[in-house]
């Protein structure tokens, strides 16, 4: 399983040969300007939930791809109704897909479209793939539903946003990391604008001092599980 960033909320994800992309938020970010989204390899689109900054690429990708756009039910019938491939989930619920399992799990937060109409309820992913685990905690505070996750999934990564002032700020995903029992961490939604700025050494040594690897990486850069 080979795990890319490309900033922001966004992740590239490439299990069992196929290519899945969470929150595609690239052409508006100008940290990401060197990601070129007429290049990327995609077969499913998660998304957490409507917000602007984890949706704005998916019409563009998806037209381009016929990418299949997975999300909870609000959301994936959102882009449906635009003549889109979708598959609409739920909270607690999983589909095997041909990459893998997909679990919908809680997260708190908030969910609108751009334009303010309703966007359902915010979500988590627990992806199960090529033997390995991961959990992608989307836009959320701090939650005792984490601790449900290791009840079923042992995880291999955790993808925790750790920004503040919209979600987890580094303290609360530390807790989120021990609620998931997992020890690697890669952290998202940070530094994309002035709100949610982190110092990167400060975040890692805290992780660290907690006995858990925080991984930043920078956008385009990838990791293998």
């Amino acid at each position: 399983m080979k795990i890319t960033f490309y900033g922001h909320a966004c992740i590239g994800i490439e299990v069992s040969g196929k290519y899945i992309l969470v929150d595609p938020f690239i052409t508006a970010n100008p940290k990401a300007s060197h990601i070129n989204i007429t290049t990327l390899k995609v077969d499913y689109i998660l998304l957490t939930h409507a917000h602007q900054d984890h949706i704005l690429d998916v019409e563009a990708i998806a037209v381009r791809t016929n990418a299949t756009i997975v999300s909870t039910y609000e959301v994936a019938s959102h882009f449906g109704q635009k003549g889109f491939q979708h598959h609409p989930m739920n909270h607690g619920g999983s589909w095997q897909f041909d990459f893998g399992k997909v679990k919908i799990v809680n997260a708190i937060h908030s969910s609108s479209f751009p334009d303010g109409s309703y966007g359902g309820n915010p979500a988590g992913f627990v992806i199960e793939g090529e033997h390995k685990n991961i959990y992608i905690s989307g836009d959320t505070a701090l939650t005792m539903d984490m601790k449900l996750i290791p009840m079923r999934t042992k995880l291999d990564l955790a993808i925790l946003s750790i920004g503040n002032n919209f979600t987890m700020d580094v303290e609360d995903a530390i807790i989120a990391a021990e609620f998931v029992d997992c020890d690697k961490v890669l952290g998202v939604h940070f530094d994309t604008f002035g709100y949610i700025v982190i110092d990167h050494n400060e975040a890692k040594k805290k992780f660290f001092d907690a006995g858990k690897d925080l991984m930043l990486l920078e956008i385009g850069q990838s990791i293998t599980l």
